[in-house]
């Protein structure tokens, strides 16, 4: 540990199955693995100043100012991730830069299932965030922070959670619910990605919110809610007045 000249030639590396990676890097971190199970994608560090992603030990050609972790398109194979250049935050693609619109920040991408669309949680802005969706961020942003970002199961709309100030809200495709709440936690999409529904405290106890609709029922503690196959009902767990039960409720109940 005492010889710098040493560590700076590279100490680390990455190891798929228990089979390492021959190259070594100043720093590996956050790992992905293709949805094949065949190929590692990790964030490197080159040296004292230089990052970039490597795959399966190959590093990308190009190096930035800093990287965030990679994800890999789950059609394409394609390992895309956030780069900083001289300043500004970018996506790259495979090493080559895929949205050119530059960012304060830029993390937490994914694709949806198909790999039509890559969403991540980007700031346009110091101390504005939103979702940026194929590159363009969405017209509302959040003061304080944006996160669980999820797609609907067709892969065409996007919600996430913001915080501004002390209030929680869901958002989707830029549009936030008029409902703010103490907690609010990751949104769920029905089958057919018509109706979004969330686990949320209000005053102290727990509910549902569904298409911006506040459920009048409130809990001691209430789990994310499931939604039937056909989208009409809400699979429940909650715990009220001490006692542990499931209810079934047709979104008719919260929606009126």
């Amino acid at each position: 540990s005492g010889e710098v000249h040493k560590f700076q030639e590279g100490t680390f590396t990455a190891a798929l199955d228990g089979k390492p990676w021959a190259e070594r890097f100043v720093n590996v971190w956050h790992l992905a693995i293709s949805p094949e199970g065949d190929r590692l994608a990790a964030e490197v560090r080159l040296n004292l100043y230089d990052y970039t992603i490597a795959v399966n030990g190959s590093a990308w050609k190009k190096a930035y100012n800093c990287v965030w972790a990679p994800c890999f398109n789950p059609v394409s194979g394609a390992v895309v991730a956030p780069v900083r250049i001289s300043g500004k935050w970018k996506m790259a693609a495979d090493g080559d830069i895929l949205w050119d619109t530059p960012f304060v920040q830029l993390w937490h991408q994914q694709f949806n299932t198909n790999g039509s669309a890559l969403a991540a949680i980007a700031a346009p802005a110091y101390g504005r965030w939103t979702v940026a969706v194929d590159g363009v961020p969405w017209t509302t942003t959040f003061s304080d922070m944006v996160t669980d970002l999820v797609f609907s199961p067709d892969g065409s709309r996007v919600a996430a959670l913001a915080k501004e100030g002390h209030h929680w809200m869901v958002v989707v495709d830029g549009t936030a619910w008029r409902h703010d709440c103490e907690m609010a936690w990751r949104p769920v999409f029905a089958p057919d990605g018509q109706t979004v529904a969330a686990k949320v405290q209000k005053k102290g106890k727990y509910t549902i919110v569904l298409n911006d609709r506040l459920w009048k029922e409130r809990f001691d503690m209430i789990w994310d809610p499931t939604f039937s196959p056909d989208g009409s009902r809400l699979l429940l767990r909650l715990l009220e007045n001490g006692i542990y039960k499931r209810r079934i409720v047709p979104i008719s109940t919260i929606t009126g």
